[in-house]
């Protein structure tokens, strides 16, 4: 029999779906939207008083401040603006962390900031010196052959290299675009096949048909997919009867 092999699977919560209570004891990290494209105080505090009952890494979620297209549209600001507000969301959620006594995994910059921050040095550069405070004591979770992984390796954060079994990616190993109908992966058995590739063969299939190298240590299920508890909760089934297990 083949050894079992543990994943960690993330989930982007506090973004106003609602459903943090069921998804949360399938998976293992979650990352928490800050105020900025959704959520607020008091959402982020039942968020973390969820994790912390099901024991699963809590991470935080910024991005670029944009309620209006929740936060998936990139924005040109001046980075001490954007500097200003990503430590602001930050600080909101450590606020909490420290009240409830649990401690920060990890960040992952949310959308559009997440897209950009993989091709822009300067950008990235920003973002880095935003949350510098942070560097040697919590993961950052990006994107893998991004420019903000390379920066932060060099700048001596801690990374762990992301993939999304919920989305489709280009020949280049982009995601593409969600203004596409083809971005989005809703059938459980497709995520599952997706997810099964990724984890076993480290590659994924892209849209063109070519199979495109994909070294990951998170996968990530958008929590606010309108079936994502259906697709969670099926991967939870399934991933065992192939030897994979989602660790805690």
């Amino acid at each position: 029999m083949q050894p079992v092999e543990y994943i960690d699977i993330n989930c982007d919560v506090g973004e106003g779906v609602g459903n943090e209570a069921q998804l949360l004891p399938l998976i293992s990290s979650c990352n928490i939207a800050c105020g900025a494209h959704a959520g607020d105080a008091r959402t982020m505090a039942n968020v973390v008083r969820l994790a912390k009952k099901h024991t699963i890494k809590i991470g935080a979620h910024p991005s670029y401040p944009d309620r209006t297209n929740f936060g998936r549209v990139s924005m040109d600001i001046p980075d001490t603006e954007l500097i200003q507000s990503l430590q602001s969301q930050m600080q909101t959620l450590m606020g909490i962390l420290e009240r409830e006594r649990v401690a920060l995994h990890h960040i992952k910059p949310h959308g559009a900031l997440y897209n950009d921050l993989a091709k822009s040095e300067f950008l990235s550069t920003t973002f880095l010196k935003a949350i510098a405070k942070y560097r040697g004591t919590v993961w950052l979770y990006l994107p893998p052959n991004s420019v903000i992984a390379e920066i932060a390796k060099k700048q001596g954060y801690q990374i762990q290299y992301e993939a999304f079994a919920d989305r489709n990616y280009n020949a280049d190993s982009s995601l593409v675009s969600r203004a596409l109908p083809s971005a989005l992966l809703t059938v459980p058995e497709e995520v599952l096949s997706h997810l099964l590739s990724m984890v076993k063969d480290k590659a994924v299939l892209a849209i063109s048909g070519k199979k495109v190298r994909l070294n990951a240590d998170t996968y990530c299920i958008h929590g606010d997919t309108e079936n994502a508890l259906q697709i969670i909760m099926y991967l939870a089934q399934e991933l065992p009867n192939h030897q994979i297990q989602i660790k805690k």
